[in-house]
């Protein structure tokens, strides 16, 4: 038998509240705001590291493990595993606490690689090597 996914022991990246605008018929949170919820929080950690402008190259390996409801308090922790010249990848997993119960669980995780982006990244200047220590 494993062990149960406990949540990173640090403070998330993000934290949110599902509201009704965000739900389908059914009263399942979309899995797009799911989606922008978690490119909000790897985009500001990398932003933090980087000191300027980052944008989203992709999502990669994200798969839904639980659904999320109305109500629904989701924390998005951010941790940054590989730096680059240019770039930053990021690991997301963004966990819930169901209502009343306060129960939680892992509803889903992503790696989402983010490049240095606006005026800085068009003349062509990498992000400073210092930052990365």
């Amino acid at each position: 038998m494993s062990e149960p996914e406990t949540p990173p022991n640090r403070e998330p990246a993000l934290r949110a509240i599902a509201m009704p605008a965000d739900a389908n018929p059914n009263g399942d949170i979309f899995g797009g705001w799911l989606l922008s919820q978690m490119d909000l929080a790897g985009g500001t950690t990398a932003f933090r590291r980087a000191q300027g402008r980052v944008a989203t190259v992709a999502i990669t390996g994200m798969s839904f493990k639980r659904p999320v409801f109305v109500g629904d308090e989701v924390s998005c922790y951010a941790e940054i595993v590989k730096v680059g010249r240019t770039s930053i990848a990021v690991r997301i997993e963004s966990w819930a606490t169901r209502g009343m119960s306060g129960e939680r669980f892992k509803v889903t995780e992503a790696c989402s690689p983010m490049s240095r982006s606006g005026r800085t990244a068009c003349a062509g200047r990498s992000i400073p090597a210092d930052l990365f220590n």
